[in-house]
């Protein structure tokens, strides 16, 4: 599917000013050696998984990182993860002492944690091929998201391909004929499709029931592929319906379609799943890339002791 650049709006919230600083520094485990040999020949470096993961204090207050990505290229570009800065993310979220866990486990605050180690949610929208795609020979593309991911997962089997992919079903990662292939696979390495509409249409200039229509049309379809419902929900450029109760769930066709929590096109790391006051239907994400309020931005500050992240005991 090709896309405007302008599809995913603005960064909606910049919350930089809403109680996410403190002076406390955390723990520095950056790999340099991993993390150079990347950078100078591409290749990830295998490691032993720790017993405890950071030395950090257990945290269940602590902020979530929520990723936002969308396609991976050659080339950086507004919308586009290249294809280096993709292996460096992995290299650095892992380095950081980040886990994987999906947007359902962050939703139920049942997130599978090994001691130390802190929440990474993956999210891709709109299943574009670049996320996954075989080549001809039935090999994954090496150089898409999951082939990526799947050589760091070889050398680091504690940061699974587990991730949340927001999917527009009509264009199931535009490869004809593996669409559903796909979405088992994913699912058989612990992820999980969910709803990002069928067509990702502007909601504001929408009817309630061309909304209805686009959000249960899909929940429908990502149900036959096999994933559970309920699910959670991406807005399509971060916008929202006039009518935001429908959020909340509606009937459609006679069933009842419910969502667990809906994020945001931006712009900064989500509150914790223990924070009294976390509304999950205003989730925000933290887009990847390297401009003011993206993963760098946020990555620096955590390493500055600017915000604390979520910390299993």
């Amino acid at each position: 599917m090709t896309e405007s650049r302008a599809r995913h709006g603005v960064f909606g919230i910049v919350l930089a000013s809403s109680g996410l600083f403190s002076c406390q520094r955390v723990d520095k485990v950056i790999d340099p050696i991993s993390l150079q040999k990347l950078a100078t020949t591409g290749s990830f470096v295998a490691q032993t998984p720790p017993a405890r993961v950071t030395s950090r204090k257990s945290n269940p207050d602590g902020k979530v990182l929520i990723m936002e990505y969308h396609n991976i290229s050659k080339k950086e570009a507004r919308w586009d993860r290249s294809v280096a800065k993709f292996k460096a993310d992995l290299e650095q979220l892992y380095a950081l002492g980040f886990r994987p866990v999906t947007m359902s486990e962050y939703l139920a605050n049942k997130m599978p944690l090994a001691p130390g180690a802190s929440p990474v949610v993956f999210t891709f929208d709109d299943a574009d091929p670049s996320q996954f795609k075989y080549l001809r020979d039935g090999r994954i593309d090496p150089s898409c998201a999951v082939g990526i991911w799947s050589a760091f997962a070889e050398l680091h089997p504690d940061f699974p391909i587990k991730a949340t992919w927001y999917i527009l079903p009509d264009t199931l990662f535009t490869q004809k004929g593996f669409g559903e292939k796909k979405a088992k696979q994913l699912l058989e390495w612990g992820g999980e499709l969910a709803n990002h509409t069928m067509s990702h249409p502007r909601l504001h200039s929408l009817s309630d029931a061309a909304v209805k229509k686009e959000i249960g049309e899909c929940a429908i379809r990502i149900e036959k592929l096999g994933a559970t419902m309920p699910t959670s929900f991406a807005l399509p450029y971060g916008i929202l319906p006039r009518n935001t109760k429908l959020l909340k769930g509606f009937t459609y066709k006679g069933r009842k379609v419910e969502i667990t929590g809906v994020v945001l096109a931006g712009a900064a790391p989500a509150p914790s799943p223990n924070d009294s006051n976390r509304n999950v239907y205003r989730l925000p994400r933290v887009q990847a890339v390297d401009i003011p309020f993206g993963s760098k931005y946020w990555l620096a500050k955590m390493r500055e002791g600017a915000w604390k992240p979520y910390v299993a005991p």
